[in-house]
């Protein structure tokens, strides 16, 4: 597989990535959405199958500065487990570190705690989420005691 970092966002075929989306199972996004938050993003990535399509991608959000975090990290099921997720995430993070951000954080989805544990990424004691939706509060807020 091949990859590309930055590339000419007109080349990109917005509904497939809406239907990857789709195939893991997040929320329905519109293909003009999606596009726009990529074209706000400082660094993004697409990584291409052998016939030249996007089979998985991820972005980061930044302030130009100080703060900056991955986001919209998804590969679609049928590549997962080959090491695309861990290259993508990798990447975006060398790309940001060398910039030299005092904060490289990322929202894992629910049940990737592992994926990110595994290629070293540490659990952050102190963040909050203001739940916008049920399932936001029902996937991102911990119980409380």
């Amino acid at each position: 597989m091949k990859h590309r970092l930055n590339p000419d966002l007109t080349t990109i075929d917005w509904k497939k990535m809406d239907d990857i989306f789709g195939k893991v199972g997040w929320s329905v996004r519109e293909p003009e959405d999606i596009k726009a938050s990529f074209e706000k993003s400082a660094y993004s990535i697409f990584i291409y199958n052998d016939d030249d399509e996007v089979v998985a991608f991820g972005r980061t959000v930044d302030d130009g500065r100080y703060y900056a975090m991955l986001a919209d990290i998804v590969v679609d099921p049928d590549f997962q487990g080959e090491g695309v997720g861990s290259f993508i995430v990798e990447t975006l993070r060398e790309k940001l570190e060398a910039d030299d951000y005092h904060f490289i954080t990322l929202t894992a989805a629910p049940g990737k705690d592992d994926f990110y544990r595994a290629i070293g990424w540490k659990k952050q004691s102190s963040s909050f989420i203001w739940p916008l939706s049920e399932k936001q509060e029902r996937q991102h807020v911990e119980p409380e005691e």
